[in-house]
C-alpha cells in the first residue's frame, strides 16, 4: 500500500501543531526545538514526494503562513512561537491547504476566544477591547496597544497553538472525508 502524500502531509502537520498546541497549553511556549525541525521536515518531505516543485509548494506555503501570522505578532497580540509554529504546520501541509488552514484556525482562535472570554466572565470587555484595538491599529499601525498585548499580564491569553492545531485538525478532516 502506497501512502498518499496529500494524507501524510496533513497528518504531519497537524502531528507538529498538536505537539505545539500541549507546548503551549504547558509552559505558554512553542519551542523552536519543535518548529524549526518541522519546518525543514516540511520542505524535505515535499521534496522528497514532490521534487522541486513540492519544495517551492513548502517554502510559500510557510512564507504566506509565517507572513500573515508576523503581521500579529508585530501588533502585540501574538507570540513569536506562535509565528514560526503556524509556518511549520503550513510547510508540512503544503501550499494547496495553506488558505483553508489559515481561514480555520482564524475561526478557532475565535470561538476559542468567545469561550475564553465567557468562562472567565469578561465578555463585554474583551468585545471594547477588540473595538479599542481596531482604532489603535486603525490609527497607530502596527504598534503594539499600550495596554493590551501580551505584556499586560491582566490580559486574557489564550495558548494559540490550540486554534492552530484545531485548524490543522479541521483541515485533516476535510481531507479525509473529501472524496
Amino acid at each position: 500500500m502506497i501512502l498518499n502524500p496529500e494524507f501524510a502531509y496533513a497528518a504531519a502537520s497537524l502531528t507538529c501543531a498538536l505537539t505545539g498546541a500541549f507546548f503551549d497549553v504547558k509552559s505558554r511556549r512553542v519551542p523552536n526545538r519543535l518548529t524549526g525541525p518541522a519546518l525543514l521536515l516540511g520542505l524535505l518531505l515535499h521534496l522528497f514526494c514532490g521534487g522541486w516543485r513540492g519544495l517551492g509548494s513548502a517554502a510559500a506555503a510557510g512564507l504566506i503562513a509565517g507572513a500573515v501570522f508576523l503581521v500579529f505578532y508585530l501588533a502585540g497580540g501574538m507570540g513569536a512561537g506562535d509565528v514560526k509554529l503556524m509556518a511549520a504546520v503550513a510547510a508540512l501541509a503544503g501550499l494547496p491547504h495553506v488558505t483553508p488552514l489559515l481561514l480555520l484556525t482564524a475561526i478557532a482562535g475565535g470561538v476559542l476566544a468567545v469561550g475564553l472570554a465567557l468562562l472567565h466572565g469578561r465578555l463585554q470587555a474583551t468585545v471594547l477591547n477588540v473595538g479599542a484595538l481596531l482604532v489603535h491599529h486603525g490609527t497607530r499601525g502596527l504598534r503594539p496597544h499600550p495596554d493590551l498585548n501580551l505584556l499586560n499580564s491582566a490580559t486574557l491569553r489564550l495558548p494559540y497553538a490550540v486554534a492552530i492545531a484545531s485548524g490543522s485538525a479541521l483541515c485533516f478532516g476535510l481531507l479525509v472525508v473529501a472524496p
